[in-house]
C-alpha cells in the first residue's frame, strides 16, 4: 500500500539571490575657475565710495581693498586704474579721514581696556601716519591721559588680580600669565604690576587718584 501525503520528496528550490550590481565608477568633477569679471573706472569709484561708506576705514585700508578688488577682476580697458588718485578723491571728498579715525579707534581701545601700546600697534596695522597717531594717542587738556583707567577696565574685564572669582589662588604663575596678557594689550608693566597687586577693588580703583 502506497502511502501518499500530497507533499512532494524533492526539496523546494531556495529563492534566487540578486546579483549585486556592479558599482558605477563616480569620475571625480571638474572643477573649472571661474573667468574674472571685467570692471572698469566707475565701477571701481563705486566700490570704493560704497566701502568707505559702510565702514570706518583708512586710506591705506581702503586702498589695499580697491587693490584685492583690482586683483579679482579684468580692468576695462586693459589699462590698470589710477588707485591712488581715486583713493585721494575720496579722503577729499571726507569719505575718509584717518585723524578722525584714529582719534575714534583710540576711543574704542581704551574704553575696552587696551593701553597705549595696543592702541599704536593697531593704528600702524590700519596705516595711519605717525602724526595722526601722536594726535590721538596725545592726552587732552581738559582729560589727562591715565594709564591706570584702561588698565584696570582690562583687569576688570578679564577677572585678573582685585576682580578675580571668589576663591581663585593668586599663585605667581596666575600672576605671571596676567602680566603678560596686561602687557600684550599694551599696558606698562609698572603699571600692571600695581594693579595686579592691588588687595582689593578699591584700592585698585584708588590708583587712579594717585
Amino acid at each position: 500500500m502506497n502511502f501518499d501525503d500530497g507533499e512532494d520528496d524533492h526539496e523546494k528550490p531556495a529563492g534566487r539571490r540578486r546579483k549585486p550590481r556592479p558599482q558605477r565608477e563616480q569620475k571625480p568633477r571638474e572643477y573649472k575657475p571661474r573667468e574674472p569679471r571685467p570692471i572698469d573706472a566707475a565701477q571701481l569709484q563705486e566700490l570704493a565710495v560704497g566701502y568707505a561708506a559702510r565702514y570706518a576705514t583708512t586710506a591705506a585700508k581702503l586702498r589695499r581693498y580697491l587693490q584685492r578688488k583690482l586683483a579679482e577682476r579684468i580692468c576695462t580697458p586693459e589699462a590698470p586704474a589710477d588707485i591712488d588718485t581715486l583713493v585721494a578723491r575720496i579722503v577729499t571728498l571726507g569719505y575718509v579721514d584717518d585723524r578722525v579715525y584714529a582719534a575714534s579707534k583710540q576711543r574704542d581701545l581704551t574704553a575696552r581696556g587696551f593701553g597705549a601700546g595696543r592702541v599704536k600697534g593697531a593704528l600702524n596695522a590700519a596705516g595711519v601716519s605717525r602724526d595722526d597717531i601722536a594726535a590721538a594717542l596725545a592726552p587732552d587738556d581738559d582729560a589727562p591721559a591715565d594709564p591706570y583707567a584702561p588698565a584696570i577696565a582690562f583687569a576688570r574685564r578679564r577677572r585678573f588680580g582685585p576682580f578675580a572669582r571668589e576663591g581663585t589662588v593668586a599663585d605667581p604663575a596666575r600672576r605671571s600669565r596676567e602680566l603678560a596678557a596686561m602687557a600684550r594689550a599694551g599696558h606698562d608693566f609698572s603699571v600692571a604690576k600695581r594693579v595686579l597687586a592691588a588687595v582689593d577693588e578699591d584700592a585698585a580703583l584708588a590708583l587712579m587718584d594717585d
